[in-house]
């Protein structure tokens, strides 16, 4: 007697059935996505921390340097206390002995859109007062400058941490 074979025969389903290939597509997939996510977000937002200009940066550093030795000359302090519940900040400028116009300026350490100018007055005692806005936190850039702009105080405040800021030269 002759026995047959048996025979076993597999069916298996298409590719696209199973789940290792498209397990193993999955990655390569994911992080195109993110390639275009990236671009995207690198091309739709300016950074404005670059200059165009670097030469004149660099001379406007070294005349602010001799406008902070004026301001150490002229033995100029500053002290400031902001109250965020009235929007208030109030300054008193030592060092001068007459009422003059002052420049103020509260630099956002990255947003150039969120920085904020103010011409402000003080008195015979240097003292002054300027209406802001309630800040977010950050790490503030400080500086208080003359009308004829010969010198300068700048300082760091670290805003909610510090409700008080003196800078010296």
């Amino acid at each position: 007697m002759m026995s047959t074979p048996n025979k076993i025969i597999l069916q298996s389903a298409p590719w696209y059935q199973h789940r290792w290939p498209w397990l193993l597509m999955a990655g390569p997939v994911v992080v195109i996505i993110a390639g275009f996510i990236t671009m995207w977000i690198s091309f739709s937002g300016a950074d404005a921390l670059v200059v165009d200009d670097y030469y004149k940066q660099g001379k406007a550093i070294n005349q602010d340097l001799r406008r902070e030795a004026q301001a150490k000359t002229l033995g100029l302090q500053l002290a400031m206390h902001y109250d965020p519940s009235v929007g208030q900040m109030q300054g008193r400028l030592s060092g001068v002995d007459k009422a003059s116009s002052l420049t103020l300026l509260v630099i956002h350490p990255t947003l150039p859109a969120k920085d904020m100018r103010f011409t402000v007055q003080s008195d015979a005692h240097g003292k002054f007062d300027v209406m802001l806005p309630l800040l977010e936190r950050a790490h503030w850039q400080i500086e208080l400058q003359d009308s004829q702009r010969t010198w300068r105080l700048h300082g760091r405040w670290d805003w909610p941490t510090q409700k008080e800021i003196e800078i010296q030269p």
